[in-house]
């Protein structure tokens, strides 16, 4: 594999600087709420279901993964709508939607409900994350994109530990007051605040450098000609032309793997752990935080390395295989929990570091409109994974009484994720 090593000048070095820490921690924490929002169902099922028969596991798993089927439908054309009127009016319309919509969850009351709001929450949110990826392609260059992406989906994990540590705790200590359950009070604390983080990027992030009020003259000059520099490796310039590559196809079904590995676990580790015994709702939610908090070096350690050589080949491969081997484990260990919880928190791991490393290739590879509808359609195939994934594991669940069918299945994918980037840098011809 060839390598690369970033040249930098201290200029250059100080302005990146100052772009990351004006854009990257605002944006983590939209994004940490966008995670949370999607995937609180999890610590919100336990509670649900003792109150609501109606919640099966294939109900559950069905209403859980009709978000990403909603989700889905909308990612391109809202992707390449903010690539004609820009972040601010797309993601704050965005941001303010889905939050309302995640605090109306309170509301359910039978199957019906349960499906029409979580179908609406993944129309609400369609296009939030591939836009903000498509975001750092107007201000990052190529060879910056993987430390980049990585500290934004340091957010996913964060999001996880927020609402493992909170969640329980809200459901616990909220439970009966004013009328409301605990898992209704969890679904208001935890929507409200994306709207207003909605409000808040309108107010505080511009579409483009060239709009930044916080950036001089020959700042913006320096970051135009790193961007120019990336543009001029870029040979696909419209959407039509991304999907002619196969490249594309095989990304996406590389991504899609990857994302059933990481939903799977998101949406059913909080019931994998209970069935365990953790049956107290506050310790559940600090073992559940646990694998996400090892997730954090985890990610920062081979983005960075992955940056500085340039190498996204085998450190995408090999999280992937190790978070299927592990999932292994955990599915014909889960009699010996110690075992079983070991080899869960390095699933997490590897299918997270997977998903962070992976999205340095697209971002890296297209441009201009291919970039916007190229990346919002990697996406669009990927978060299907987010679909599958529960449906899966809650008709498996209910069938089998258990989630080693499930967790074999979400193997066999992550082995075809695998597959797909073990051919990518064939159909790509060149390197990763």
């Amino acid at each position: 594999m060839a390598k690369q090593q970033i040249a930098e000048t201290p200029a250059e070095k100080a302005v990146y600087r100052k772009v990351t820490l004006r854009l990257l921690p605002f944006l983590m924490i939209c994004y940490l709420f966008a995670y949370l929002d999607r995937t609180n169902i999890g610590f919100a099922k336990l509670q649900m279901q003792q109150e609501m028969p109606f919640l099966t596991e294939a109900v559950f798993g069905l209403g859980a993964g009709i978000f990403f089927l909603a989700y889905a439908c909308l990612e391109i054309p809202s992707n390449m709508l903010m690539h004609r009127i820009g972040a601010r009016k797309t993601i704050t319309r965005i941001m303010l939607l889905w939050g309302l919509v995640s605090a109306a969850m309170l509301f359910v009351n039978n199957e019906v409900s349960f499906y029409i709001i979580r179908a609406l929450l993944g129309i609400f949110e369609a296009g939030f994350a591939p836009g903000v990826i498509l975001f750092f392609t107007y201000w990052f260059p190529a060879k910056r994109m993987g430390r980049v992406v990585g500290l934004f989906a340091m957010a996913g994990p964060l999001g996880s530990i927020l609402g493992s540590s909170t969640s329980g705790l809200i459901i616990e200590l909220t439970h009966n007051a004013w009328g409301l359950s605990g898992w209704q009070w969890m679904f208001l604390i935890q929507g409200l605040p994306a709207v207003l983080l909605g409000a808040l990027f309108w107010f505080l992030i511009p579409d483009n450098p060239l709009q930044a009020k916080w950036l001089n003259a020959d700042e913006k000059k320096l970051i135009t000609t790193k961007l120019e520099e990336t543009k001029e490796r870029h040979h696909d310039s419209k959407f039509t032309d991304a999907l002619k590559s196969p490249a594309v196809y095989v990304m996406a079904l590389a991504y899609f793997g990857i994302m059933c590995g990481i939903y799977a676990v998101s949406f059913w580790l909080p019931t994998i752990l209970h069935n365990g015994g953790l049956t107290n709702n506050i310790t559940l939610g600090f073992a559940t935080a646990l694998p996400y908090l090892l997730v954090l070096p985890v990610l920062w350690f081979l983005t960075k390395g992955s940056d500085r050589t340039g190498d996204r080949f085998w450190r995408s491969l090999i999280p992937t295989v190790v978070g299927a081997l592990a999932l292994v484990v955990a599915a014909y260990a889960s009699s010996i929990f110690a075992l079983s919880y070991i080899a869960l928190c390095i699933a997490v791991c590897g299918v997270w570091a997977a998903y962070t490393i992976f999205w340095a290739v697209p971002t890296t590879t297209l441009g201009g409109t291919a970039a916007a509808g190229g990346i919002a359609f990697i996406n669009t195939f990927g978060i299907l994974g987010g679909f599958v994934a529960p449906t899966i594991m809650g008709f498996v669940q209910d069938a089998t009484g258990s989630a080693q069918g499930g967790l074999m299945t979400m193997v066999v994918l992550l082995v075809i994720s695998a597959v797909a980037i073990i051919i990518l840098p064939k159909v790509m011809k060149k390197p990763m």
